[in-house]
């Protein structure tokens, strides 16, 4: 496969011998399966994800309606925008992101319904699928493989990644960058990716049939409410600057989020050279390169999705999000008796300084040769 430059492009999946199986996974797996086995404790996980989902999409659309139809001052439109961010950024994290790994509902067509979801607050689920569920819990952390520490030319997020010299101040302007994101999908990026038609080495392929039909209707239910309606009845200065605040805060949200999990000094980063001639244990490299922050955080756990135990969803995508806190004991276990290393921040602020070191680093670090 060729890169957008005319250069031979290496083909992730053809370069990295993955096994899934090995015994750390056999035991871990029949763990889990015995903790889920439990008379009703699926049931009240299902109960408590559904009530959540409408707790999250009543503040949303609260928060819209407040927006465009009851707001008379700039801090009452400021706070509602910042509102509408988080709410939209908790969809993502609760309901958009599980229905896509297809662990919403035991229910086929409920998690197939739900995953439109994230079309309507600006983002391809279609994209997302491949970009996410296939190309980054496949390739967790390789440099050149997953696309989610391929940040360049602004930012450096692996040793063997070109530096530059404004790489050294990327800890400082990384934050504002961050809130910047998601008008790049909302706006475009995603037709850029199809355009593409590989991401980071995966061919990715325009849609076909209903998926075809989902894209186009989500793009323009997506324009309909943030912009469109919006117009209708305010400003045309008003509805810019609500969309663009409205837009940066749910990037921020949703960018640190999944920074703090991987781009950190405890998560391993590996390139494609150094695993080519490997037999990588898939299992094991997912403990390997993600990191849990603030677990007993009750709050972080139930807005965020469980996307703090992100071990345990790497792991296992297809469980629902409300059982990763009772997981994490079990996967630790696991994991100590067979010498893995288990990572966890016990706060978020720790998670966060140790990104921000991280990056630093990444900024003044020579580039490492590939061997």
């Amino acid at each position: 496969m060729a890169g957008s430059d005319g250069a031979a492009r290496v083909v992730p999946s053809q370069a990295i011998n993955f096994n899934g199986g090995g015994p750390f996974y056999s035991e871990l797996k029949a763990r889990v399966n015995e903790f889920l086995d439990v008379p009703g404790r699926a049931a009240r996980a299902q109960r408590a994800m559904y009530v959540k989902t409408a707790v999250i999409v009543g503040w949303a659309a609260a928060s819209w309606a407040l927006l465009l139809f009851w707001a008379d001052t700039w801090w009452q439109g400021g706070l509602l925008a910042v509102s509408l961010g988080f709410a939209l950024a908790g969809i993502g994290f609760n309901v958009s992101h599980d229905a896509n790994h297809g662990s919403y509902s035991p229910h086929r067509w409920l998690n197939r319904s739900m995953r439109w979801i994230l079309d309507l607050i600006g983002a391809s689920s279609y994209i997302w699928r491949v970009k996410h569920n296939v190309i980054h819990h496949t390739f967790t952390n390789i440099s050149g493989a997953d696309a989610d520490i391929e940040q360049l030319p602004f930012l450096r997020m692996a040793p063997d990644q070109p530096q530059r010299w404004f790489h050294r101040y990327q800890h400082l302007y990384a934050w504002p960058l961050y809130g910047l994101m998601s008008i790049t999908w909302q706006l475009g990026g995603d037709f850029k990716e199809l355009k593409v038609g590989h991401i980071e080495g995966t061919p990715i392929k325009w849609p076909k049939g209903g998926e075809m039909v989902g894209f186009w209707a989500g793009k323009a239910a997506f324009v309909s409410w943030a912009i469109i309606i919006p117009l209708i009845f305010q400003p045309w200065w008003h509805v810019a600057i609500g969309f663009l605040l409205v837009s940066f805060v749910l990037a921020a949200t949703l960018a640190v989020v999944f920074q703090l999990a991987h781009n950190i000094e405890e998560a391993e980063v590996m390139s494609l050279e150094s695993l080519a001639d490997e037999q990588v244990e898939w299992a094991r490299h997912q403990v390997e390169t993600t990191v849990d922050f603030a677990p007993r955080s009750r709050f972080l756990t139930w807005y965020l999705g469980g996307l703090n135990f992100q071990i345990e969803h790497h792991l296992f995508t297809r469980v629902c999000h409300t059982h990763y806190p009772a997981l994490a004991p079990v996967v630790q276990e696991v994991c100590a008796s067979h010498g893995i290393q288990y990572r966890s921040h016990d706060g978020l602020w720790s998670a966060l300084r140790s990104h921000t070191r991280w990056l630093r680093r990444m900024g003044q670090q020579p580039v490492v040769a590939a061997v």
